[in-house]
């Protein structure tokens, strides 16, 4: 039987909510996590579609699109919650933008998977090196990050062409730099609206409308009733556990990539 997750976006007149519920339940318990520690959506969202059979051109499209509902709703709510450092936003925008525009070009022409587990092993890397730093630290003692302007490019271009690299790569950099979780969260966060919306007008400019797949509408639903709750989660976790809780999601996801890849 045909599966209902590979129909084109498109065809989404006869859709029921059985069909979209697993994906509507995927996009809330990931975007509740994205929200609130800054990074995994993108890493859960695109694993499962590539792993239905989605290419990897229409999955990292799908959730890109899906990506600017929930990173809209997101941002929103970091804002209300006070959880933007406006001056790191404007630092990594431009740059983020550019690179996630460079990455969808080139995930659309030629398959740039190649260097996803060497970039996961590296993530996997300082998600250790910030799990040391949750356990030593005792009061907290933040640093405005210097290095955002080459991160974002990286970030972005790894997040169109790899699938799920903003939040990783950018969030846990600023983080090891010395930075405030909530405000970094908040703010990466919030700047992945702008990236999400570039790259999906990138896919949709390169690949067309046909490279988003309907089980977009389960993530989008999901993703956005969830987006709210995450900024307050942020907002009201001690900065040592949010930045333990940073570390052992980013090994979790970063070890799964490398495995998937030499399966």
């Amino acid at each position: 039987m045909f599966d209902i997750s590979l129909m084109p976006l498109l065809e989404i007149g006869n859709l029921t909510l059985a069909d979209i519920a697993p994906f509507l339940l995927i996009g809330f318990a990931a975007q509740l996590i994205d929200g609130a520690l800054g990074m995994a959506f993108g890493v859960i969202s695109q694993t499962l579609l590539v792993s239905i059979g989605v290419p990897p051109a229409a999955a990292s499209a799908s959730v890109h699109l899906v990506e600017v509902f929930t990173t809209g709703a997101s941002g929103t709510s970091h804002i209300i919650h006070r959880n933007v450092d406006w001056g790191l936003f404007k630092r990594l925008v431009p740059f983020g933008i550019a690179g996630g525009v460079a990455g969808a070009y080139l995930l659309s022409n030629i398959d740039a998977s190649i260097a996803k587990p060497f970039v996961m092993i590296y993530l996997a890397v300082v998600g250790l090196l910030l799990l040391y730093r949750s356990i030593k630290m005792s009061k907290p003692r933040f640093e405005d990050p210097r290095t955002t302007r080459p991160l974002a490019l990286v970030g972005g271009f790894l997040d169109a062409a790899g699938g799920g690299g903003w939040g990783p790569v950018v969030t846990s950099n600023l983080l090891i730099q010395g930075g405030d979780p909530r405000r970094i969260i908040g703010t990466v966060n919030t700047a992945e609206f702008l990236l999400a919306l570039s790259v999906s007008i990138a896919f949709i400019a390169s690949a067309g409308l046909a490279a988003f797949t309907v089980a977009t509408v389960g993530l989008i639903i999901g993703g956005v009733v969830a987006a709210p709750l995450g900024a307050m989660l942020v907002k009201h976790i001690r900065p040592r556990l949010l930045l333990g809780a940073v570390a052992v999601i980013l090994i979790a996801t970063s070890l799964y990539s490398v495995w998937q890849s030499i399966l």
